[in-house]
């Protein structure tokens, strides 16, 4: 996640009905009643079909989304079960999560009792290292740390401290592993007598993760059910909006399809502000190296880095793939093969990369400081540790000089101008069935407000990277919405598609559409209009927003996230890896970004089934680094 995504079925309802949905709806098209015979007619009929169905969805409804997606089966058999493992396994019972703090008998009687008050907590924090926000028995989190924390600090009292629920914590927005947030709010019972209690919190956590206030609310707020929307930010390089290298298979195919069906000259123009990259970056990175080549291994190099097309049956037999296979959902994917040999082949190649930068880089990523993190230190031995053949050894430093070359673009008004075009065909409410995993097209719950999608108009260089930032407000966002939203747009202006693809997206026609990488994802704050234009009732009952800590938290993102990221792609240089997997592979499912649109994913011509289903898992493994986003917030 993410885009970032955080809510159950009840949330989801809340949501959906101030989108004008009826709550009952949003469980999804799965969910709908069987059809009777009778259709809940007839004097005979005990039950009418309109009460069945309200009892299923109430029954089903009891049920959080992951538990029902499991369809485990009823309470009685799970709690059987589970008191089954804990008699053939003593310790199991006795096993506490890794967040509670236990204290003895004595010590929890001792201690003072004093009140506990219903606040919103501030907060913020870098998702690097932790396995997302959520609680969680057994991984680190960021909600564990803060519960210790509000333990240390004496804001949880110690007959309080095993159980967060005592405490009734409950999250805004749940963020998954390796996705940062610079605001977000959790509601919960605190003691906050103490004057001193927020620095005491932070001095017991790490600095990825800092409390930037504490607001009394009324005791029924609820930081989940009362968020109006949420804004999320995505980092983005801008050479993500190169067109692909016109020797790549989907580089050839976009040219041939656009004079197929007569737009060559519309492809040509919306193509213009960068239609002479590639040759200038084959004359002054890529020539020099194939100049110094034994002429004799020069047209292998150049048919193994564009024409590959042969290897993909090949991989896709040795990866098990077949018909079968094809059925699954391209976020469901459970082969490994193809995304075992995506990583290899992009760490060794990367590797390189840094050989063909010129000497002021290299002496930026020497001088790291002490909170940077370090390139590997195998790298360093690569040529020691493993034996590369000659023509292997050309083939990665050729990808390295083209990864060089597209960090060294600069993005043109022009092009900014496509981009935020692409991206304000997201405003209103459309259905996004095509950006997250397991909707129907029919399933109202896949209609999402999207208020507006901007782009900065600051340019930021790190490195040799130019980047750009992107910001997204919304009600609510599905898993992998936002990413895929992000994908969608950064692949219709870079293949020179018609904006209208975006609108196609809409449709009942099933879209493969990437994530983009998990790295450029943050929350950047809920928003709680309607509850802070409420009249309060007791003077010390403050706004939750986040206004008054914009220095603090401005100074944080550039320190623990934004940093982060420029460094985590500098190192594995993600996006380049996830554009340039997309490029050389074969498989018509992504030919609806050609000028043909959606009629290209449904031609047949020399593509097999395997090939498909192989694009499918490849672009997953290039796009799902960690599997980041927030989901359903």
């Amino acid at each position: 996640m993410e885009e970032a995504e955080i809510t159950n079925n009840s949330s989801q309802s809340h949501n959906m009905g101030s989108a004008g949905t009826h709550p009952a709806e949003t469980m999804g098209s799965s969910l709908e009643a069987k059809p009777t015979h009778d259709h809940g007619r007839g004097r005979g009929n005990k039950r009418s079909r309109g009460t069945r169905d309200r009892d299923d969805r109430n029954k089903r409804s009891d049920m959080g989304r992951g538990e029902w997606s499991r369809k485990s089966g009823d309470r009685r058999e799970r709690n059987e079960e589970s008191a089954k493992r804990r008699r053939l396994n003593p310790e199991e019972s006795i096993r506490k999560p890794i967040y509670a703090v236990n204290f003895s008998k004595e010590e929890i009687e001792s201690e003072e009792r004093k009140p506990k008050r219903k606040v919103a907590v501030m907060i913020g924090y870098s998702g690097s290292g932790y396995k997302g926000m959520q609680l969680n028995d057994k991984e680190k989190t960021i909600e564990g740390d803060l519960f210790k924390a509000f333990v240390a600090a004496g804001a949880v009292s110690k007959a309080n401290a095993n159980d967060p629920k005592k405490s009734s914590l409950v999250r805004c927005a749940r963020t998954d592993k390796g996705v940062h947030a610079a605001g977000n709010v959790i509601s919960m019972k605190l003691i906050i007598e103490d004057p001193e209690i927020i620095k005491k919190i932070n001095e017991n956590l790490s600095p990825q993760i800092r409390v930037w206030g504490i607001e009394r609310t009324n005791g029924s707020f609820s930081a989940y059910q009362l968020c109006d929307s949420r804004i999320y930010e995505y980092l983005i390089p801008t050479h993500c909006f190169l067109p692909p290298h016109p020797d790549s298979y989907l580089g050839r195919k976009l040219l041939e399809l656009a004079d197929e069906v007569g737009d060559g000259e519309g492809y040509r123009k919306r193509q213009e502000e960068v239609a002479t990259f590639w040759t200038e970056t084959e004359e002054r990175y890529i020539k020099p190296i194939l100049d110094d080549l034994d002429p004799e291994i020069r047209p292998l190099i150049m048919q193994a880095l564009y024409h590959n097309d042969s290897n993909s049956e090949r991989r896709a037999s040795d990866a098990g793939i077949g018909k079968e296979e094809d059925k699954h959902e391209f976020d469901s994917m459970e082969q490994k093969k193809p995304k075992e040999e995506f990583l290899e082949k992009a760490n060794s190649d990367l590797q390189l990369t840094h050989s063909v930068e010129d000497s002021n880089s290299i002496q930026r990523q020497s001088s790291h400081t002490d909170h940077q993190v370090p390139l590997p230190t195998e790298a360093a031995h690569l040529s020691e540790t493993k034996q590369v053949s000659p023509t292997d050894a050309a083939i990665r430093t050729l990808r390295a000089a083209y990864i060089t070359a597209k960090k060294a673009y600069r993005i043109s008004p022009e092009r900014i101008s496509r981009v935020r075009s692409a991206l304000s065909r997201y405003n209103g409410t459309h259905n996004y069935h095509n950006y997250t995993v397991n909707k129907a097209w029919r399933d109202p719950s896949a209609k999402r407000v999207i208020k507006t999608f901007t782009v900065s108009d600051t340019l930021v260089v790190i490195g040799n990277t130019e980047w750009l930032s992107l910001k997204v407000h919304g009600q609510s966002f599905m898993m992998h919405q936002i990413r895929k939203m992000v994908s969608m747009a950064a692949l219709v202006v870079r293949c020179g598609c018609h904006e209208g693809r975006i609108q196609d997206s809409y449709e009942s026609d099933k879209l493969i559409i990437p994530k983009a990488p998990g790295l450029g994802l943050l929350l950047e704050r809920p928003v709680f209009d309607s509850y802070n234009e409420r009249p309060k009732n007791q003077e010390d009952r403050g706004e939750v927003a986040f206004e008054k800590y914009k220095t603090e938290m401005g100074e944080f993102k550039q320190r623990e996230i934004y940093e982060r990221i420029y460094r985590e792609e500098e190192r594995d240089n993600l996006f380049h890896a996830m554009f340039s997997s997309i490029d050389n592979l074969r498989g018509r499912k992504l030919l609806y970004l050609s000028s043909k649109g959606t009629e290209a994913t449904k031609d047949g011509g020399e593509v097999g089934l395997g090939d498909d289903t192989l694009l499918k898992e490849v672009v997953d493994a290039a796009s799902s680094d960690d599997e980041a986003e927030a989901e359903d917030g």
